[in-house]
């Protein structure tokens, strides 16, 4: 809880000379790296193996600008200045936070509230470092009367799993929709029961992320027949939270009406897609036949694909298996994204990969007369 979270060490920062182009190449990378890993993060299901491999070298430059300490400002400066983006953000706070420079803090905060991606990058720095090194900005945060920092306070307490006891029951009615959003959700991570009836108003609300993250949170705790209605519209949507919504469905059964729901959305090309993406979700890896051919369609690809991976994760370590290279997807696909395809499975080598694990078998062919 907040209330017993420490309070950071103060260090002086080592004197020591820095090498510029050392320094500037940390910044760098460590911008490209976690920009990279919260794009990673974002993917559903996440390449965790991926994840972990960006992570090892994440923290080795941010090793080298912790020995640069103060020096390394002049550099994340410049780079945010020239790129402000989540990367950047995400390193300008963390360096802030690291130095417990209060003075950069409130800075980072003001870049924060202008950025276009719900300060993706510096609620990302706060995830970054451990909840007792930055218990004293949330404390403070979290019951401000500025919108935006009770958002990140409560951002805090979502991705540290801290519960914020009686705040919590304020911050799912905050007027900052923001805020409310991500309250609503902390409440279902927290499975806090005690919060079933202001989940059960916020279906109402008059923001979609709201509903959708109280919906969410009802399934949660285990009421998701009081949620299903608005978790099924905003999975056919088209919203960023369509896959989250498909999986809380999902979740939420029972298995029967689940796949009923599912059956009717493949009868659309307009959501043929969700459904074909929600069978992966469901587990069933008997249709690893009909996923194949589905990633021969356009269309379907980029779902098939995914459901796949879902189905399959050890599938993860063989690269040769999606592409981006329209030889390989072959015509249909590549007239379709006019000869820029995403990164899609190739049909031929998943089925041979396929054949490779036994997990289908080569049609016997007919004897020649």
């Amino acid at each position: 809880m907040l209330a017993t979270m420490g309070k950071p060490k103060l260090e002086e920062a080592p004197k020591r000379q820095i090498v510029p182009d050392v320094v500037r190449q940390h910044v760098e990378q460590a911008a490209f790296f976690w920009a990279q890993r919260d794009t990673l993060m974002a993917t559903d299901p996440p390449n965790l193996k991926a994840v972990a491999g960006i992570d090892r070298r994440l923290e080795a430059n941010l090793d080298g600008l912790r020995i640069a300490g103060p020096a390394a400002w002049p550099f994340i400066v410049a780079a945010y200045e020239d790129f402000p983006e989540k990367g950047e953000l995400f390193l300008f706070g963390w360096l802030a936070i690291e130095l417990n420079d209060s003075r950069r803090v409130a800075e980072v905060v003001e870049h924060g509230r202008r950025s276009a991606d719900d300060a993706r990058g510096l609620v990302g720095a706060l995830v970054w470092h451990e909840a007792t090194v930055i218990a004293p900005l949330v404390r403070d945060w979290i019951g401000a009367a500025d919108a935006f920092k009770r958002y990140l306070g409560v951002s805090a307490c979502l991705e540290h799993d801290v519960d914020p006891k009686q705040i919590l029951q304020r911050l799912v009615r905050d007027p900052d929709a923001s805020t409310r959003a991500v309250s609503l959700r902390l409440a279902g991570k927290l499975r806090r029961a005690d919060l079933i009836q202001e989940l059960v108003v916020a279906l109402g609300d008059a923001e979609e992320a709201s509903r959708f993250w109280a919906a969410w949170s009802l399934t949660e705790l285990g009421s998701g027949d009081l949620a299903s209605s608005e978790l099924r519209k905003i999975a056919v949507s088209g919203s960023s939270n369509a896959e989250t919504a498909l999986r809380a469905v999902i979740k939420a059964g029972p298995d029967k009406d689940v796949r009923a729901w599912m059956s009717s959305l493949l009868k659309s090309p307009d959501t043929a897609p969700l459904a074909l993406r929600g069978a992966g979700m469901l587990g069933d890896r008997t249709i690893l036949h009909w996923l194949i051919h589905q990633m021969r369609a356009p269309a379907f690809a980029a779902a098939a694909g995914a459901s796949f991976l879902e189905l399959f994760p050890e599938a993860k370590e063989f690269d040769e298996l999606f592409s981006v290279e329209p030889d390989l997807l072959g015509e249909k696909i590549a007239e379709y994204f006019e000869q820029d395809p995403p990164y899609l499975p190739v049909a031929d080598r998943v089925k041979q990969w396929a054949i490779g694990q036994r997990l289908l078998f080569e049609p016997i062919a007919s004897p020649k007369d």
